[in-house]
């Protein structure tokens, strides 16, 4: 954007606000405190939906034993996550080669019952598989893939025999604790202030139209016969 163009916009942008202050000034005090609550519950709304968006969790615990290859994973259609995968050569029982490899993810997700896929290409090829499940508020599941040359499968586990790697990858239970209560207390006091604005609509409206309705007859009546 050039220096002129930047310019302009700026002192358009200085225009409408004065403009929009001076509107803002002419208001009645009540009016006023009215509108900076109602702009303030918005603000509490849209705290709470940011809060509260993805208050669900996919804790994702991969083994493998590739020496390469590239993971991916879908929630309901959206990619929601892709890693390169690389495998450590080891020997078993001492002397038999193999390859193995792990990883360990948390995604956030939105409450609700969702479709994961998982692809993972190799040299060998590609693999996928598709699992569903249903994820509550604040809730969280943890899935096991396994994968290699011949096979990928999907597995749903229990966090309990997975609490040392959920517990790595997790916020902690107060972070957890404060979020939660914290979108409760924004919904309340969203709440509140929506009601103190529907009762002051309620009280206020009549005070202003009655009195206008009671003028317009004898507005009439002021005006010459046309006899």
């Amino acid at each position: 954007m050039n220096l002129g163009l930047r310019d302009r916009i700026g002192a358009r942008a200085v225009i409408v606000w004065q403009r929009e202050r001076g509107r803002f000034t002419r208001l009645p005090a009540t009016a006023r405190v009215m509108l900076g609550l109602f702009l303030f519950a918005a603000v509490l709304l849209g705290l709470y939906t940011a809060l509260s968006g993805k208050d669900a969790s996919l804790q994702l615990n991969v083994q493998y034993n590739l020496r390469n290859a590239r993971l991916s994973l879908w929630v309901d259609g959206d990619l929601a996550y892709s890693q390169d995968l690389v495998g450590t050569s080891k020997r078993k029982f001492g002397f038999i080669p193999s390859v193995q490899g792990s990883l360990s993810k948390r995604l956030a997700l939105a409450p609700g019952i969702h479709v994961i896929k998982v692809q993972v290409v190799a040299d060998g090829g590609k693999r996928e598989n598709t699992i569903s499940g249903d994820f509550g508020h604040h809730g969280q599941r943890a899935l096991s893939v396994s994968a290699s040359r011949a096979d990928l499968s999907l597995k749903w586990r229990s966090l309990t025999s997975q609490s040392t790697i959920a517990a790595a990858e997790s916020p902690s239970g107060s972070n957890g604790w404060i979020s939660r209560y914290a979108s409760t207390l924004i919904m309340t006091v969203a709440g509140s202030i929506v009601s103190a604005l529907a009762g002051f609509a309620l009280r206020e409206l009549p005070k202003q139209i009655v009195p206008r309705l009671s003028q317009a007859p004898k507005g009439l009546s002021d005006q010459p016969s046309s006899d």
